[in-house]
């Protein structure tokens, strides 16, 4: 099997003794794999990645001194089954998979692991239990975006955001651009994007957003077509005043009871849904310095560095920050079927295609916005530039 092996942060492509699968796995060809930006960070800062994995209990992490076949948004098809399988599909279907192995409990992250090699290769292992067929004749070049959209995906739904809702999207790369197409696919209304390339802000048109705005020159919280209710702490005290004086006008209502439902239903005055997608430190707190009240705010962006921001700013304006990480089975089978039913495009996010010997030139590419976003690689490809 031929596969393009990291070490010490170097890639050469190999000739590898052929996978075999372990029960309950399945090995299937590669058609297309994607290049995602934990792969660009994970290749020259892997230990520091490990040490943070260990850290919160995962310490099966790749690490610099080992031989590493990265890759984990695939797609490919059938080949064979290993022990213990339902042999679900015929030799040749086309499928995603979840990019996790699992040997005697074991979890290993494909692609991040010594243990499962991932989708730069001619062929990668997955689980059976955790792969699914490409439905509707759908192109390996969009199916392999699978997994990434299901990040975004993931972060669109926890975020409980409602159609009405303005969504800021802050840092336009690949998941940026993926956390807007998703927002339009659940119609949301008003998608602000930011992001100082002018390439990328290109791309998030495409994807759909509503408003696009160059942050050097304009203040994506200015951008907004229709004026907020709330912009300061003002605001929100006097909806307290405006909303006391209307319930008292009624005799003997028990005002107290309203209150009650909408907090048993989580229902009040809220604020606009940030997602902050560039990961680099100071952003949390640029947000929640210029993000108006009860904003909830989405951290997607993976900052791997320590951050600061201030409390108090976010707790006087009660915002909510959350933190999101991948997705579970069922979105990533629903996002596989939103792309293959047509509900969402992620065309516009793949900007080239490279076979196995231009890995390198891809890593180098994208260390820079301005020209590509998301590089697939073709491992039956003699393909060197994206």
């Amino acid at each position: 099997m031929r596969a393009a092996v990291v070490s010490k942060g170097e890639f050469t492509v190999e000739d590898l003794p052929n996978l075999v699968p372990g029960p309950g796995q399945v090995l299937i060809d590669v058609t297309r794999c994607g290049i995602c930006g934990s792969d660009l960070h994970a290749r020259l800062h892997c230990d520091e990645m490990a040490d943070l994995a260990a850290a919160t209990g995962y310490d099966r992490f790749m690490r610099s001194d080992q031989r590493i076949v990265m890759g984990h948004e695939f797609t490919g098809e059938i080949v064979e089954y290993g022990p213990a399988t339902r042999r679900r599909w015929k030799p040749g279907t086309p499928v995603v998979a979840l990019p996790i192995l699992r040997s005697r409990h074991q979890p290993e992250l494909t692609g991040l692991s010594a243990e499962a090699p991932g989708g730069y290769a001619e062929q990668v292992v997955v689980q059976e239990s955790m792969t699914f067929p490409v439905p509707n004749g759908l192109s390996p070049e969009h199916a392999a975006l699978t997994e990434p959209m299901a990040v975004a995906w993931h972060a669109v739904r926890k975020s409980r955001i409602t159609k009405g809702q303005t969504a800021f999207v802050i840092g336009c790369g690949p998941i940026g651009l993926a956390v807007i197409a998703m927002l339009k696919a659940a119609g949301v209304h008003t998608v602000i994007a930011s992001d100082f390339s002018p390439r990328r802000r290109e791309l998030a048109g495409r994807c759909g957003a509503d408003v696009v705005v160059d942050p050097s020159v304009e203040s994506p919280w200015a951008a907004t077509p229709k004026k907020p209710r709330i912009t300061g702490a003002s605001d929100v005290l006097n909806l307290g005043f405006d909303a006391m004086e209307r319930l008292r006008r009624i005799p003997n209502f028990p005002w107290w009871y309203l209150f009650r439902v909408m907090h048993s239903l989580d229902r009040g005055p809220s604020g606009p849904i940030v997602f902050e997608c560039v990961g680099v430190p100071g952003i949390i707190d640029q947000i929640l310095t210029a993000a108006p009240p009860l904003t909830r705010v989405m951290v997607v962006g993976v900052c791997m560095q320590q951050d600061a921001f201030h409390p108090a700013t976010a707790i006087n304006k009660e915002i909510e920050l959350r933190f999101v990480l991948g997705y579970d089975p069922g979105e990533f089978r629903d996002t596989l079927h939103m792309i293959a039913d047509g509900k969402v495009d992620p065309s516009p996010l793949i900007t080239g295609t490279v076979g196995l010997f231009g890995i390198e030139t891809a890593f180098t590419t994208l260390t820079s916005p301005d020209h590509h976003a998301k590089i697939l690689i073709d491992p039956h490809s003699n393909r060197l530039t994206p």
